[in-house]
């Protein structure tokens, strides 16, 4: 039996920990509400959740704002996108949003930046990687919902093949299974598949992504955090798949 790990930590915030609902939203959304310009009118158990109004410059516009802990529950509730202005959650994880609707992700005004992981995948795993869409999956004990996997398949393929997301709320700890010991675990989604992966040899001919630690060690060791090297992997993912762009437009480096 896996048990739970701590919840994540926030910083500056009137909650001790990340919310894992949309309650937790709608008070998070209250403490940072002025400072997003806005005045709440009204507050409602039915759609839209609330009613406000925006201060834009010298005059307010009313903003019709839809509360939801991941973004993309606001499609799968069927909700009417022409009877909303502004999703407020936890998770930003709908890349296909419609333009006229504004994404506030709350987890940026408290020090939850989304991170970006290499993600090893034995070949042992890889056929149950490629067979799955969403799964659970070992993970560092410091990840974060919402933070960005690079899937590493290792040797004989040696490449970055997938992109998935921790999709998951929480990280929950138990037996590793493919050797002794406990491993941390968290539900995963993925978000595309490279059709022309990226190659540990490709890596190492970067001119920048060359000197990063994790390229160094072979891709070997757990935990190998790549965010300040996303922006480099990001143009070197999309130069390769560009049909992947718009599933990736929301993980774009100056989003993240």
């Amino acid at each position: 039996m896996r048990e739970k790990y701590k919840p994540v930590a926030l910083k500056n915030a009137p909650m001790e920990y990340a919310p894992s609902n949309e309650l937790g939203v709608v008070f998070l959304f209250a403490h940072v509400a002025r400072l997003l310009q806005f005045r709440i009118e009204e507050i409602r158990p039915q759609f839209p959740d609330c009613t406000a109004y925006r201060r834009m410059g010298d005059s307010e516009k009313k903003a019709r704002i839809e509360f939801e802990f991941r973004s993309s529950s606001f499609k799968v509730h069927g909700h009417d996108q022409a009877k909303c202005d502004v999703i407020v959650c936890w998770h930003h994880d709908w890349p296909d949003v419609p333009g006229s609707i504004e994404v506030i992700e709350l987890k940026r005004h408290f020090g939850v930046a989304r991170k970006v992981w290499i993600q090893q995948a034995i070949k042992s795993q890889q056929e149950y990687l490629d067979e799955h869409d969403r799964m659970e999956w070992a993970l560092s004990k410091r990840a974060t919902p919402g933070d960005l996997l690079l899937m590493y398949k290792c040797a004989p393929v040696s490449a970055i093949t997938d992109v998935f997301v921790f999709s998951g709320n929480d990280i929950a700890r138990g037996g590793a299974g493919w050797r002794e010991g406990d491993a941390y675990f968290g539900e995963i989604r993925r978000i595309c598949h490279l059709g022309s992966p990226v190659f540990l040899d490709d890596l190492r001919k970067h001119r920048v992504l060359k000197t990063a630690s994790f390229v160094r060690r072979n891709m070997q060791g757990v935990g190998l955090l790549a965010t300040e090297y996303w922006p480099y992997l990001y143009d070197m993912i999309l130069e390769r798949n560009p049909a992947a762009s718009k599933k990736l437009n929301q993980l774009r480096p100056d989003k993240l």
